[in-house]
C-alpha cells in the first residue's frame, strides 16, 4: 500500500498562487507516475498534470499549461503541484495519484488520496 495524504489546498484570489502537496508513505518503490486530479461540482474529475519517474517527464491539461508547474523530490516521497494565475474555474477538489507500474515485483496498482480543496474566488 502507498498511502497519500494531500495538503495546501485553501481559500486564494484570482491570481493568486497555491502550493499543493502529496506525502507519500508506505513502499513507494514500485511507483512509476504520479498525477494531480481534480474535480469541480457537476464535474468529472480530469487530470490536471502527471510526473513521471526516472526522466520526470511532464503532461499538463491544457486548461493548466504555462500556469501550473508538478514537481517531485523523491528524497521527501512527496509530490507538489505549484499553481500560479489561479482563475475561479480551477476551483475544485484536488486529488493525488500514484501509479505502480507492473512485473518485477509490481502489480499495476492506483492509488488515491482523499482530496485537498481549492476554492478561487474572482
Amino acid at each position: 500500500q502507498v498511502p497519500l495524504v494531500e495538503s495546501g489546498g485553501g481559500l486564494v484570489q484570482a491570481g493568486g498562487s497555491l502550493r499543493l502537496s502529496c506525502a507519500a508513505s508506505g513502499d513507494t518503490s514500485c511507483i512509476s507516475t504520479m498525477g494531480w486530479y481534480r474535480q469541480a461540482p457537476g464535474k468529472e474529475r480530469e487530470l490536471v498534470a502527471t510526473i513521471t519517474r526516472g526522466d520526470d517527464s511532464t503532461n499538463y491539461a491544457d486548461s493548466v499549461k504555462g500556469r501550473f508547474t508538478i514537481s517531485r523530490d523523491d528524497a521527501k516521497n512527496t509530490l507538489y503541484l505549484q499553481m500560479n494565475s489561479l482563475k475561479p474555474e480551477d476551483t475544485a477538489v484536488y486529488y493525488c495519484n500514484a501509479r505502480s507500474s507492473r512485473g518485477s515485483g509490481c502489480y499495476g496498482m492506483h492509488y488515491w488520496g482523499k482530496g485537498t480543496l481549492v476554492t478561487v474566488s474572482s
